[in-house]
């Protein structure tokens, strides 16, 4: 691969910028994998582009990989930005009082810094320190929230949102990593232009909702009933909103303007399937429906050759629509060997 040939030495060269500043092999590990002979590590972590650069922490793959320059600069910055403390420690409890509710912060109250407690918050800070803010306080300064040992909190957006408190171990780290990660990271995501490649390579359909930017209340009527139909589906599909004026193209596959938001869709990476009507979406299991007509292939079938026999009424012809539906406005960014040489030509073009 002619792009990866490139890179083999800037990657080689950061590696020994960091090595000298981080001499402990404990600290830092740089290492490169050919996946011609080793496809089974690429399969495991769904290398399908080259090259691909993935970060680690303690064995756990992150989400979001390099994409920054292909420098040495830039991948050493990256590193050393890897390595900062992402807990921001408050010297005095008013600092949490004036924090950005705009945020998603989670604190964290401990006697002391030097015990496994503050171990682990630090472990889970480290992995999810993209998705929220952490903050820690020690000592007196902790006291008066420690009424019961120490203790971490969630403070979600919003200025009247009540708090929420961790009630397991705090040296089970899977158990603090998977309350943090659900606070963390909301099940009804924003895509936008930065994260949509990010997002595609999850490998999961997306179900969307376009809204005009202003429009809170068709994103929180959308929010309740994903939460209420759809949280068993967690796993098997993205849930996501877009802002209808950034997403004009996406829209037009599916012969929609702004003007018709809110907007429902499903984009499977091969066809873009529209949920018939917005305000049906508060009827119990209409929107669950449309998600299991997906997994099922109703959906690509009834397109392709009109109603299931099942959900025609008696006597009346099945109609065959002959035609395919939408194309994918995300199947672009999707996972795919041939992903660079399509970009490629496309800038070409």
């Amino acid at each position: 691969c002619r792009f990866s040939q490139m890179l083999h030495p800037i990657f080689e060269e950061a590696s020994n910028v960091i090595k000298e500043e981080y001499p402990d092999k404990n600290q830092v590990v740089f290492a490169r994998v050919d996946c011609d002979q080793h496809s089974d590590i690429a399969q495991r972590y769904r290398i399908s582009k080259y090259p691909t650069l993935k970060l680690f922490r303690n064995g756990m793959m992150m989400k979001r990989e390099y994409r920054g320059q292909r420098s040495v600069t830039a991948i050493a910055d990256y590193i050393r930005q890897q390595k900062s403390n992402p807990i921001r420690e408050v010297q005095d409890l008013e600092e949490i009082s004036s924090l950005d509710r705009s945020r998603r912060n989670i604190v964290g109250y401990f006697e002391q810094k030097d015990s496994d407690n503050y171990r682990t918050f630090e472990r889970v800070a480290n992995i999810l320190h993209d998705d929220c803010v952490f903050l820690s306080a020690f000592g007196a300064i902790s006291k008066a929230e420690r009424f019961s040992g120490d203790n971490v909190i969630y403070k979600p957006p919003g200025e009247n949102a009540p708090d929420m408190v961790y009630l397991g171990s705090l040296t089970n780290f899977d158990l603090v990593y998977a309350w943090t990660q659900d606070k963390c990271v909301p099940l009804v995501r924003e895509i936008t232009f930065e994260n949509g490649e990010e997002l595609t390579e999850e490998g999961l359909p997306f179900l969307i909702l376009f809204h005009m930017k202003d429009d809170l209340e068709s994103l929180e009527k959308f929010q309740q009933e994903v939460a209420r139909q759809l949280i068993g589906e967690k796993g098997t599909i993205n849930f996501l909103h877009a802002d209808c004026d950034k997403f004009r193209h996406p829209l037009l596959h599916i012969q929609k303007t702004p003007a018709d938001c809110p907007v429902i869709a499903i984009d499977s990476f091969r066809h873009m399937y529209v949920f018939p009507d917005f305000s049906d979406l508060s009827i119990p299991g209409k929107l669950k429906q449309f998600v299991l007509d997906l997994h099922s292939g109703k959906l690509h079938r009834e397109f392709h050759h009109g109603p299931d026999p099942t959900d025609v009424a008696p006597g009346q012809p099945i109609q065959d629509l002959a035609s395919s539906p939408p194309e994918s406005s995300f199947q672009k960014l999707a996972p795919s060997e041939h992903r660079y040489t399509l970009l490629r030509e496309k800038d070409e073009l």
